[in-house]
């Protein structure tokens, strides 16, 4: 027999070759044909199944609760209609279309699958809470306020650790090669550079685990989050990190109650969706300048709010994560790399010379100093064993220490 299947994906049919089925039977042969796991499935009789908002609502629906069920006793037969609500995301396969005369269209299989890609809101992030090292978020906020007075974009790959609950913590800010202005952000990325950066981490026990990037005076006018580009460079770096706890870090000026400006933070993390919609070339790369930021433009149309749409409000796309902030074990008070004024040998002098009465592991505890010293050291064994060393706080070995003495010396 044949029967209906209502959700809110639209109207599906079901074959059943046998006359006796169960409930049980019914949600297997969903899975099966229609690729609804049996667990995810919420079945009944009773079209307000459709209407249920909260979970609490749907375990009102107890009709077909009994696996063993048999669909007859329900009154089930062929034609039927059952309702079905379910969890999660799924591609729905349409029907073949076959030329209807000169009143027909034939659709293809990309038109097919454009019709059935929805685009929903995701509630809950993979990341469970991102938390900031105070130095290291105060040292970006710091100079992108003071120096560059969030005229121009500013950006840094953070780094850190990963806990099994999902939460991120953010001990170093990485900041590479860049051209920001009051508009864009162009990332002028130095492999051999970040090849030292990953060599350092990988010492102190941490991965990159995000990206953080500035918003201008001027974006503040506008009504968006983020603006297209944003996502698709915070997208973009998020599917290059494969991590599913990456973060993506907005820092801004905010306008207080007395007429000031505060510093604000704000963490997301690019929605399922947004991933696969990128990885499998959805976005419009080159969008022109008359669309609206606040959209991004798809190639294909999706399928958001029940409506076929090429442009997608950007929020669709963005997972609020919690914030906090912490003490981690690294200082942040060694020039940063890659800015106005370029890092000098003579600062490395200074550095140390200012805590002398300090261990001298706890002298050189600092992703900036280690990234200096990382240009004369062998980037695949001294980089992360002279790392290793600030991770446990240990004795650092003579032949390091007294490099590192000399080159200070040197300046």
């Amino acid at each position: 027999m044949m029967i209906r299947i209502r959700s809110r994906d639209g109207l599906e049919r079901v074959t059943i070759d046998d006359p006796n089925a169960t409930v049980a039977r019914l949600k297997s042969e969903i899975e099966s044909q229609l690729r609804v796991p049996t667990h995810a499935q919420i079945l009944s009789t009773n079209q307000n199944l459709l209407l249920a908002k909260t979970p609490n609502d749907l375990t009102r629906f107890t009709d077909m609760s009994d696996p063993n069920t048999r669909l007859s006793s329900l009154n089930v037969a062929h034609g039927s209609i059952i309702y079905l609500a379910y969890e999660g995301e799924r591609t729905v396969a349409g029907p073949t279309f076959h030329p209807a005369g000169s009143f027909g269209k034939k659709m293809t299989m990309d038109d097919l699958i454009a019709k059935q890609m929805r685009v929903t809101r995701q509630e809950n992030p993979h990341c469970e809470l991102v938390s900031f090292d105070r130095d290291a978020a105060n040292a970006f906020q710091h100079y992108v306020n003071e120096s560059l007075v969030f005229a121009v974009k500013r950006c840094g790959f953070m780094y850190g650790t990963v806990s099994e609950e999902g939460k991120v913590e953010v001990d170093f800010i990485y900041e590479p090669p860049q051209q920001g202005t009051e508009e864009n952000l162009i990332l002028l990325r130095d492999p051999d550079e970040e090849k030292m950066v990953e060599a350092i981490a990988l010492g102190l026990g941490m991965r990159r685990v995000g990206f953080i990037f500035t918003q201008t005076i001027s974006q503040d006018k506008n009504d968006y989050t983020m603006s297209n580009a944003e996502i698709l460079q915070a997208v973009e770096l998020q599917a290059e990190g494969d991590l599913k706890e990456w973060v993506t870090a907005i820092v801004k000026l905010n306008v207080n109650e007395d007429g000031g400006a505060d510093v604000h933070f704000e963490a997301f993390q690019m929605s399922d969706m947004c991933i696969r919609l990128f990885k499998e070339g959805w976005f419009e790369r080159e969008v022109e300048e008359k669309v609206d930021p606040k959209l991004s433009r798809m190639k294909k149309d999706v399928v958001v709010g029940g409506k076929d749409t090429r442009d997608v409000d950007n929020d669709f796309f963005l997972v609020v994560v919690k914030i906090s902030d912490h003490q981690g074990p690294l200082t942040s008070t060694f020039p940063i790399e890659n800015r106005n004024s370029p890092v000098v040998m003579r600062a490395l002098k200074t550095h140390l010379d200012r805590a002398k009465s300090l261990p001298f592991v706890k002298r050189i505890s600092d992703f900036h100093l280690l990234l200096l010293l990382a240009r004369f050291l062998d980037v695949n064994a001294d980089v992360p064993a002279l790392a290793a060393c600030v991770q446990a706080q240990a004795t650092v070995p003579e032949g390091y220490q007294l490099l590192i003495e000399s080159l200070a010396s040197a300046s």
